[in-house]
């Protein structure tokens, strides 16, 4: 019998082989009967993805119900699949990708050539390094990758196998599947629909593992059928029995009370039938006497009383293999057990006579009810003991670190600081891995164990930072607790920067109030004048710019923020390249020329690193600065690469904030509805502490958005759940939504209400320094209301305001927005003169629905002059816009003033700016460039669904039937006119 047969041999249902000899031969070999409809179903399941896409199966049910067996008997038989597997174990559960680790060392025993002169080369180098296998150290070389490039490499690997072969990953006992494994596949699960990929697992009824929601979308319906196994049926248990006792045919009566003892259970049955026949029971009516009723308890005893059988060393081998595992290395078993390797081994044979080790060099037990039974022994406090020592002796043999924190997790508090260690670097794996939530599982477990209160400090601010990437309210928690008791400066101030970062991902007021209550005085300390101390005073500087300018509350003195940023900066060093990010805003927010902002951006975010909380806020900076600069294609860019990475490094909480840039970026394309799918996506989570940051920023594009599509009730709605809101807590952001909530009632018709939350707007604007119409247009917006309400000299004043602002900040949005509310209000030649500007003006920026609203106006005056003609085109286009926008009820006014002007809408072949919408474009621009659906929806970070939508639309609007005449269609639209 092959190894992988003997590591997965479930004692339920194995291969058929010849009939038992005795005890060892009765452990290697049992028929295989009763499965043939499971069998059926397993190859249905395999005949679906070889015809092409992703499925799961799923195989439920008892212990020892003989899943393990059906699922390798089955594997064994399917010679077209590249097949990976990969077994699961309890104590393994902490184990950053450790079952991802398991089936790359199933590739790598399956094709030797694969590491080396392999055409998967790359990836497997990368993944391998990332998985750092400890039989290959010699085989790794270069820097190891970050979570993000291993995580990529990994999908793009199984991608790439796929295509080779369908590619099938067997998981036995994913029960016991490491959250971060159980993460990628539920993400491999969600790209390669396109892919012959097949995920086979097996589970242990009513057992799942966590997060269950990530199983869930495993074993959803729509993708996984699930196989329940039950107990063998009568007619197979009298055909096991014929074969075991080689009787043809065999007792019907004797079957039957072997099935009434057992109720068809393969374990129960297996241990009943080879104690019968070790026994001298034969199948006839006189054995069927000697049968009993036999259930769990019976299984225990039995193992309990082989156990008794043996020499005090068996017993001690026993224990070792119960706390440390299968297929140890007799030289650790023997360390453990305080043996030599030779009384090991000496042990094992004995243990194997006794039916409860498998045969083979790996030292196995034969099913987990011996462990349990053998652990079922101890007291609770005799199996902490047992797990400090494993540890220990793990520790000494130089075994991984995880290993080692797989049992001191399991163990009490252990003396002696090399526990600490362990559990220390055993997180910052985890963490490199993506697996936050192991990292804080090992970090809240090494600050129970004896440690000095500086060292107790350090692993706290370990921990704070490792909860950081999903829960940013208990971040705060632990870093307050680690500033209290951290001397070292460097230290402190990395606290400070996770309190202030992990403030920007929560809402949680309470939770907040414990970090920030100390947290200005300590931004405010000053640092001692040596040169080394400089770049922690430039890194403070930047943290207490950002907490005043994100909490208002907190400032010293009213007015702008009090940091010192006027100091000569090259971007030489971190803490530069962050106040260099810093002075960008700042210099965009007072209305400084972009020629100037554009400048300090390109210094600051040159070369951007990777995200990192020793360099927030600069990506921070970067991103509002280019949003504001309406450089929309560089921002995008920016957004995507951000979402890549996060995403990959599992950073759930930021990469869906992220949502909220894209949201906005989306909006001042214009793109409405894009902008609402997205908006909506990122209030759905997930956010652990309820709302998700920026939070009034998504609740003002979704208004916004909804307003524009006439949807006046749903944004009411929106606008009611923050009645209470106290503009104190939300800084820049109240603001932002007061603009929004003007439009609504302004659209409402309560011109009086919509100008008081536009001067508010103003007011909390100036109050933070905020000059600029870029950030704000709300001064062109009052004015409009101060006109109609018959204010014409308050509306002007504000009016030239805004424009003077408009050109010393240089940004063509502002300057057009500025120039079409001037334009509307100016009568003659000289309103009309400004509005042509306007629409000059607005054609020059990605600003297409403020393009529109010029148009609109700029007909209207055409028609005031009564040039018909010239509004019609100025409308038509207007009209196209707005149309392809999503603007309906722009679109509506536009269909009217066109009416009104003698015209009427027309269907007009689709181009860049008719009635595709901006994502109808960028899907179909990528589709003409031979993207497939699934690289276009990952490029676009929107689900397939999306895509295969926007082409559908497109190609009706283009009037041709599929992708094949895409080119030649875009090329034909884009010359007309």
């Amino acid at each position: 019998m092959d190894r992988r047969r003997r590591d997965t041999m479930d004692p339920g249902l194995p291969l058929r082989a010849e009939p038992p000899q005795d005890r060892a031969s009765e452990q290697a070999a049992w028929p295989f009967v009763g499965r043939a409809a499971e069998l059926t179903a397993l190859e249905a399941v395999a005949g679906e993805v070889r015809n092409g896409g992703l499925r799961v199966v799923q195989l439920d049910g008892d212990a020892g119900i003989g899943k393990t067996t059906l699922l390798h008997h089955w594997l064994d038989g399917l010679p077209d699949f590249l097949v990976l597997r990969a077994h699961c174990h309890a104590l393994e559960r902490d184990f950053a990708f450790g079952t991802v680790r398991r089936l790359l060392r199933s590739l790598l025993a399956a094709d030797p050539g694969f590491e080396h002169g392999h055409p998967l080369n790359g990836d497997a180098d990368s993944v391998v390094r990332m998985l750092c296998l400890p039989d290959r150290p010699h085989h790794v070389s270069g820097a190891r990758p970050d979570g993000a490039e291993a995580i990529r490499s990994l999908t793009h690997l199984a991608f790439r196998l796929a295509r080779r072969r369908p590619l099938l990953l067997a998981i036995d006992d994913v029960q016991s599947i490491d959250p971060p494994s159980l993460r990628w596949l539920a993400g491999l699960v969600h790209q390669a629909d396109a892919h012959p990929v097949l995920l086979a697992v097996t589970t242990r009824t009513g057992e799942r593992p966590a997060p269950e929601a990530l199983f869930n979308e495993l074993a959803h319906p729509s993708i996984c059928r699930t196989i329940p196994l039950k107990p063998l049926a009568p007619g197979s248990v009298e055909r096991l029995v014929a074969e075991v006792f080689d009787t043809r045919p065999g007792d019907p009566s004797f079957a039957a009370a072997a099935h009434a003892a057992t109720d068809g259970h393969p374990l129960f049955l297996r241990a009943l039938l080879c104690d019968a026949r070790r026994s001298g029971v034969r199948p006839d009516s006189k054995g069927r006497e000697s049968i009993t009723t036999f259930g769990l308890h019976t299984l225990h005893r039995e193992i309990r009383d082989r156990l008794c059988q043996g020499s005090e060393d068996t017993a001690a081998l026993a224990r070792g293999l119960a706390i440390l595992g299968d297929r140890r290395p007799p030289e650790l078993l023997a360390a453990y057990c305080g043996k030599g390797e030779a009384v090991i081994r000496c042990a094992a044979a004995e243990l194997h006579a006794l039916g409860l080790l498998r045969a083979g060099d790996d030292l196995c037990f034969t099913h987990p009810v011996v462990r349990d039974t053998v652990r079922a022994q101890w007291s609770p406090q005799e199996v902490g003991e047992a797990h400090a020592r494993a540890a220990r002796v793990l520790h000494l043999g130089g075994r991984p670190d995880e290993e080692v924190a797989a049992h001191l997790l399991a163990a009490g508090p252990v003396q002696g600081g090399w526990a600490v260690s362990v559990l220390r670097r055993a997180a910052e794996e985890a963490v490199r891995r993506g697996a936050a939530e192991t990292a804080v599982t090992y970090l809240r477990h090494a600050v129970h164990q004896p440690i000095t209160p500086d060292e107790q400090a350090q692993v706290l601010l370990q921990l704070a930072t490792a909860a950081s990437h999903y829960d940013p309210t208990l971040a705060v928690s632990y870093a307050a607790g680690a500033l209290e008791g951290l001397n070292d400066a460097s230290l402190r101030t990395k606290a400070v920067g996770v309190i202030t970062y992990s403030s920007l991902l929560t809402r949680d007021h309470r939770g907040l109030a414990v970090g920030l209550a100390g947290l200005t005085a300590e931004l405010s300390t000053q640092e001692h004048p040596a040169p080394s101390a400089r770049e922690r005073r430039l890194r403070k500087e930047a943290l207490r710019w950002w907490l005043e300018f994100e909490r208002p509350s907190l400032r010293s003195a009213p007015g702008q923020p009090s940091v010192r940023v006027d100091e000569e900066l090259t971007g030489s060093t971190p803490g530069e390249r962050q106040l260099l990010g810093i002075r960008a805003f700042d210099a965009l927010r007072a209305g400084k020329p972009a020629g100037e902002v554009v400048e300090l951006v390109n210094r600051a975010g040159v070369n951007l690193p990777t995200f990192s909380l020793d360099l927030f806020p600069l990506h921070y900076c970067v991103a509002r600065s280019l949003l504001h600069l309406d450089q929309l294609d560089r921002a995008e860019q920016f957004c995507g690469n951000l979402l890549r990475e996060t995403r990959a490094r599992r950073l759930d909480l930021l990469s869906s904030s992220l949502l909220v840039y894209k949201a906005s970026i989306l909006w001042a394309r214009g793109d409405i509805g894009e902008a609402a799918a997205t908006a909506g996506a990122a209030a759905e989570g997930p956010w652990p502490k309820g709302e998700p940051p920026f939070w009034l920023s998504l609740e003002a594009i979704r208004i916004d958005t909804l307003v524009e599509q006439g949807d006046l009730e749903t944004a009411e709605t929106l606008a009611a759940r923050h009645a209470g809101t106290d503009p104190a807590d939300v800084s820049w952001e109240w603001s932002r939504f007061l603009m929004s909530l003007s439009a609504l009632r302004t659209a409402r018709g309560d011109l009086y209400g919509g100008l008081s939350l536009l001067r508010e707007c103003g007011h909390h604007l100036a109050t933070s320094g905020a000059l600029s119409p870029v950030i704000a247009p709300w001064r062109s917006r009052a004015a409009v209301l101060q006109l109609a309400l018959g204010r014409r000299r308050d509306a002007h004043a504000l009016l030239e305001e805004e424009l003077a602002l408009a050109r010393r900040c240089e940004i063509p949005r502002a300057l057009g927005v500025a120039l079409l509310a001037q334009g509307a209000m100016t009568d003659g030649p000289r309103g009309l003169a400004l509005l042509a500007e306007a629409v000059s003006t607005l054609e020059r920026t990605p600003a297409r629905l403020e393009l529109a609203r010029a148009l609109h106006a700029y007909g209207r005056a055409l028609m005031q002059r009564d040039d018909r003609a010239g509004a019609r085109t100025a409308v038509r286009r207007g009209l196209d816009i707005a149309t392809a926008c999503g603007a309906t009820s722009l679109a509506q006014r536009l269909q009217k003033r066109l009416h009104d002007a003698g015209g009427r809408a027309t269907t007009r072949t689709a181009h860049p700016g008719g009635n595709l919408t901006v994502s109808e474009e960028r899907v179909t621009a990528l589709a003409a460039q031979g993207y497939s659906n699934k690289q276009i929806a990952q490029r676009l970070f929107v689900s397939l669904r999306t895509v295969e939508t926007h082409l559908t639309r497109a190609y009706r609007k283009l009037h041709i039937a599929g992708r094949s005449q895409l080119v030649a269609a875009l090329g034909n639209a884009g010359g007309s006119s």
